[in-house]
């Protein structure tokens, strides 16, 4: 059973890497009790429904979204469409070059959902071009991993305020 909690804010994650995995923990470190993370394959329509916000934590891949965090956006697209109107959301990109095709994507979708963007794009750029650079775990600098608190700090204290 969902308990509903607009207050509370939604980040949900992908990596395979550890990079947008470590962002996200991040995020939730600076948005303190009031987030709840969550695996974007544990994220269903109710985890929607219930929160106030969202932030988004994925790598790029091929240029475009993971294909895990775009089965949340597929599996969970029109059992909200309509219904979660207006809402805060805000990304945390993990990226091999410059995250740009993937942020596209992620704001079509959250454009359809007719979510607010909040707050600017955090892409990290890993710089990764070889496969063994691309398939390698990833270790986040600390300067973004502190813009990951932040933005999950910020994202938190503008629900709770009913700024968003």
């Amino acid at each position: 059973m969902i308990v509903s909690d607009r207050a509370h804010l939604l980040i949900a994650w992908h990596s395979r890497t550890g990079a947008s995995e470590a962002l996200a923990h991040a995020a939730a470190g600076g948005a303190g009790p009031e987030a709840r993370l969550m695996p974007a394959a544990a994220v269903m329509p109710g985890d929607l429904l219930a929160a106030g916000g969202y932030l988004f934590a994925a790598p790029e891949n091929l240029a475009t979204l993971s294909g895990a965090m775009k089965e949340l956006f597929d599996r969970c697209y029109y059992p909200v469409l309509g219904r979660i109107e207006g809402r805060p959301y805000a990304s945390l990109i993990a990226a091999g070059s410059d995250g740009s095709g993937a942020q596209a994507q992620l704001d079509r979708i959250c454009t359809g959902w007719r979510l607010r963007r909040v707050a600017a794009p955090v892409i990290v750029n890993f710089a990764a071009q070889t496969p063994e650079a691309i398939l390698a775990q990833k270790r986040v600098a600390e300067a973004d991993l502190t813009a990951a608190r932040e933005l999950g700090a910020a994202l938190a204290e503008g629900l709770a305020q009913g700024i968003f």
